[in-house]
C-alpha cells in the first residue's frame, strides 16, 4: 500500500513536467496528473524522484503507479487526515482493475490510497461497563474520534462492554448508587446477613469486608487486571479506580492503556496516542 503520510507530499497538475522546464516543488513525492480532455475524468499517478536544493527541483524520474481505469476519484469531500476512513473506503472501491482512489479534502487538497491494505488499520477495544449508557469511556472516545484527534493514527475502535444489569437483584451489591443498578450499594446500604453477591473490584472487596466484617459473600471481579468476565482479544483501552495503575500495561500478553476512572478527555486522548506509539514501536522492532 502507498498512502502518503502527509498530503503536502502530493502534487496535482494538468500536465507532466516536460520540455525545457522539468522542475517540481521540493516537497512533492507523488504527482497526480489530471487529463482535462477526458469527459469522464482521467488521472495518472506518478512517484517522483528529484534533485537539487531549491524550492523547485529537477525531476530525475517519474514512475507511473496507476493510470486511467485503475484510478477512481472519490466524489465526496472528506477529512483526509482520517487515515483509517480513507483506507476502508479505498479497500471497498478497489476491485477489478481499480487499484487507486484519489480523495479530495474539505480544504480542496488531494491525497490518494494505492493498493489499500485494510490490515494496516489497528483495532483497539474500548473495554468498559454499562450503565451508564452509553458507557462513559466509549462516549469520550467517540467524541474525540469525531473531533479528528486520532486521524493520523490509522486506528478504529470496537466496543467490548459488560452490561452489569445482568447481575441485578435483591441480593446483589454494587459499588456505587450513582450507577442506578437495582440491588444494594456499598455507599448507602447496610448488609447484615450472609449470601450476597458483590460485583466490583479489589477496592470494593476491601470496603465490603471493612464495613461488614464476618459476612460471607460471593464475588465477581470486574477489575480489568483480574476480571472474571473480561479477557482482552487485542489492543485495548480501559479504566481503573486506582490512579497508580494508569499507563501502558500488558494483560494476558496483550498491550493496552489504562486511564483512571475519572480521567479527562485529554488523559484519554494521550493514553490512546501512547498506546499506538508503543504498539507501532514494537512492530518495527519485530520487523528488524
Amino acid at each position: 500500500m502507498i498512502f502518503p503520510d502527509e498530503y503536502k507530499y502530493v502534487g496535482h497538475s494538468r500536465h507532466l513536467p516536460d520540455g525545457s522546464d522539468k522542475r517540481i516543488y521540493f516537497l512533492t513525492k507523488y504527482l497526480i496528473v489530471e487529463n482535462e480532455k477526458c469527459d469522464n475524468g482521467s488521472y495518472s499517478l506518478y512517484e517522483v524522484v528529484h534533485q537539487g536544493d531549491e524550492l523547485l527541483r529537477d525531476v530525475v524520474t517519474l514512475k507511473e503507479l496507476a493510470t486511467g481505469e485503475e484510478i477512481v476519484h472519490y466524489d465526496k469531500e472528506l477529512n483526509i487526515k482520517d487515515r483509517a476512513l480513507l483506507i476502508e473506503i479505498a479497500a471497498d472501491i478497489c476491485k477489478g482493475n481499480v487499484n487507486t482512489v484519489v480523495f479530495t479534502g474539505i480544504d480542496k487538497h488531494l491525497t490518494f490510497v494505492h493498493k489499500p491494505d485494510i490490515g494496516a488499520v489497528l483495532d483497539i477495544e474500548i473495554v468498559d461497563v454499562v450503565p451508564p449508557e452509553p458507557s462513559w469511556l466509549a462516549s469520550v472516545i467517540r467524541r474525540l474520534e469525531e473531533s479528528g484527534i486520532f486521524g493520523d493514527l490509522t486506528i478504529r475502535f470496537t466496543e467490548n462492554l459488560t452490561d452489569l444489569r445482568k447481575f441485578e437483584g435483591e441480593n446483589t451489591v454494587f459499588p456505587c448508587s450513582s450507577s442506578g443498578l437495582k440491588g444494594k450499594c456499598l455507599d448507602c446500604d447496610v448488609i447484615e446477613e450472609d449470601g450476597y453477591l458483590l460485583v466490583g473490584c479489589e477496592i470494593s472487596k476491601g470496603l465490603f469486608e471493612s464495613r461488614f466484617p464476618g459476612i460471607e459473600y460471593s464475588f465477581v471481579n470486574i477489575c480489568p487486571f483480574k476480571s472474571d468476565i473480561f479477557k482482552p482479544s487485542g489492543p485495548f483501552i480501559t479504566r481503573c479506580c486506582r490512579s497508580e495503575e494508569s499507563g501502558i500495561v500488558t494483560i494476558n500478553g496483550i498491550r493496552g492503556a489504562v486511564v483512571h476512572w475519572g480521567a479527562s478527555e485529554f488523559d484519554v486522548a494521550r493514553a490512546v496516542w501512547d498506546l499506538v506509539a508503543d504498539i507501532r514501536k514494537r512492530e518495527n522492532e519485530e520487523v528488524r
